[in-house]
C-alpha cells in the first residue's frame, strides 16, 4: 500500500476554492476520491461556520474521520510540551503520528518543529 495521508483544513478549502496549479489538483483529487482522511479537528474547522458549502458537508460525510484516543491525547501532550504550537495543530500532528499519516497541509511553518512528522505541502506538486 502506498503513503496515506491526512487532510489539513486548509487543503479542503484550498481545493474547493479551485487554487491548485493543474498538478497539484490532480494530485489532491486522487487522495480525496481514493482515501479521504481527516482528524475530529478538521472536521470541527470545515463545519463550525453559520454557512458551509454543500460540497464540504458532502466530503465531511464522504471522508474518514480520525477521532482524539488515548493515544492522540498521550501524543499532544508530547507535542506540546516539546514545541510551540496551537493545541488544534498539536492534535493534528499528534493524529498523523499515531495512524502513521502523512499531513497534506500548506501550513509546512506550523509543524515544522513537530519530529517525525512527515508532511507534504500540496500547492508543490
Amino acid at each position: 500500500m502506498g503513503k496515506r495521508f491526512l487532510i489539513d483544513t486548509n487543503v479542503v478549502i484550498d481545493f474547493s476554492h479551485g487554487i491548485f496549479s493543474e498538478n497539484s489538483k490532480k494530485f489532491v483529487a486522487n487522495i480525496l476520491n481514493n482515501e479521504p482522511i481527516i482528524s475530529a479537528i478538521t472536521k470541527i474547522e470545515l463545519l463550525g461556520f453559520s454557512f458551509v458549502p454543500s460540497q464540504i458537508e458532502s466530503f465531511v460525510r464522504y471522508a474518514s474521520i480520525i477521532g482524539v484516543n488515548d493515544s492522540v491525547i498521550e501524543k499532544t501532550i508530547e507535542i506540546r510540551k516539546h514545541c510551540r504550537i496551537k493545541l488544534p495543530d498539536a492534535i493534528i500532528a499528534a493524529t498523523a503520528l499515531v495512524h502513521n499519516l502523512t499531513l497534506l497541509t500548506r501550513n509546512i511553518a506550523d509543524f515544522k518543529n513537530v519530529q517525525n512528522l512527515s508532511v507534504i505541502n500540496p500547492h508543490d506538486q
